[in-house]
């Protein structure tokens, strides 16, 4: 397929987190197969010839859903677009793509996420109190409840089910494509090495120890399930295992709550908090098990990134990114992550170097890293957008 294609994403900078990201790599992968793609940004520090922030004079960091569409309406009749890809609930697209799954259930999953049951009730009964929130649940409703609406893609089987729990979607207008990423980033050998010596030094420890190193990375460390999964931690811990389990957690998130409940379960000594790490692939490299007990991800690009580099994961049945391997071939996932007792069996589980090597091997034996490739989704992509322009008689 050749022609020109608008993606439409909000803000365009890959230092914000895993949908900026995605979505620009999704571009990169578009315009590999011969696609004219321009994205169109309301805010953002990318501003080249195929990247257009439409509002760079913006008052605030992020402007709200009417601003950018008068701003951005204008740019896409500059000129003609076969097909227009957005991530926010515009009407006017052909495809709506939720990267962050559906505002409704963003909200009930960030409330979950609190452990005390008070400021969970507080925070889903002001989640809407935010105007610029509410406007695109409003605008979202709308376009899923239209039935001449566009196409939706789902990032997961997850994401398509919340369409239709909150808003009724019919199904034929859903269309699920699994998440993916890069998988042809290259490890940097020495700053590897580095990163693992570093490691090692800061938890006491020596190769001859021979720990289990479970890597955590997030930025919302509440959100992401770091509190359970240090209450797993302490769990695991007092039951025998082949190899000790130690808990690295990456990310810009604050430590101190966490620090102080490390140390209330005796277990402080058994986790570093490294804080950010410029280069995943390369933390993945020097550690064993990916985990990730998160309350909510539509498909979590971290997971993926482990299962690219050959690692099994440990997550939830709220990451859609489980879609894409095997409970108990490639992973493990847990029904919630306040099953604090079944985080600690997939952590023992992960403590034994055959069940690791197994896992790993089942991996690359069923080519998972091609499953996880935005190249692979890209495809998927072009295959969906020739299926709209022939029922839009454009072909």
């Amino acid at each position: 397929m050749d022609g020109n294609v608008a993606i439409i994403m909000e803000r365009a900078d890959i230092a914000l987190g895993g949908a900026e990201r995605s979505v620009l790599e999704l571009a990169t992968s578009l315009s590999a197969r011969g696609l004219k793609v321009d994205v169109f940004a309301a805010t953002g520090r990318l501003n080249t010839r195929s990247i257009h922030v439409v509002c760079p004079e913006a008052p605030r960091k992020r402007v709200s859903l009417r601003t950018f569409a008068k701003a951005l309406r204008p740019r896409l009749a500059e000129k003609h677009y076969d097909i227009v890809h957005s991530v926010l609930p515009f009407d006017f697209a052909d495809i709506y793509h939720p990267r962050g799954g559906t505002y409704a259930e963003s909200v009930l999953r960030s409330a979950a996420s609190y452990r005390n049951g008070l400021i969970r009730s507080y925070k889903r009964l002001t989640a809407f109190a935010n105007r610029r929130r509410s406007a695109l649940l409003g605008a979202e409703r709308r376009l899923c409840r239209n039935i001449d609406g566009p196409v939706i893609v789902a990032l997961s089987k997850y994401v398509a089910a919340q369409l239709k729990q909150h808003y009724a979607t019919a199904a034929e207008r859903i269309v699920v494509i699994p998440n993916g990423v890069r998988t042809d980033k290259r490890i940097n050998t020495h700053e590897a090495d580095s990163l693992r010596t570093q490691i090692l030094t800061h938890l006491n420890l020596k190769e001859a120890d021979d720990p289990v190193l479970l890597l955590f990375v997030a930025n919302n460390f509440r959100l992401k399930g770091l509190g359970p999964l240090i209450e797993a931690m302490s769990l695991a811990v007092r039951r025998p295992g082949e190899r000790p389990a130690y808990l690295v957690a990456v990310g810009a998130g604050r430590t101190g709550i966490y620090r102080r409940l490390a140390a209330r379960l005796g277990i402080q000594d058994r986790i570093l908090f490294l804080g950010p790490v410029p280069h995943i692939q390369n933390a993945l490299s020097v550690t064993d098990v990916a985990v990730l007990p998160t309350y909510h991800d539509p498909s979590r690009r971290y997971v993926l990134e482990a299962i690219a580099a050959g690692k099994p994961v440990i997550t939830t049945s709220f990451n859609g990114a489980a879609d894409l391997f095997v409970h108990t071939r490639h992973g493990m996932v847990v029904d919630s992550p306040d099953n604090i007792p079944e985080l600690a069996q997939a952590i023992v589980h992960f403590s034994s170097t055959d069940n690791i090597r197994t896992a790993s091997g089942a991996i690359a034996d069923d080519n998972l890293k091609e499953r996880v490739s935005v190249a692979r989704v890209a495809d998927r992509l072009v295959s969906l957008y020739e299926s709209i322009l022939e029922k839009k008689g454009r072909r």
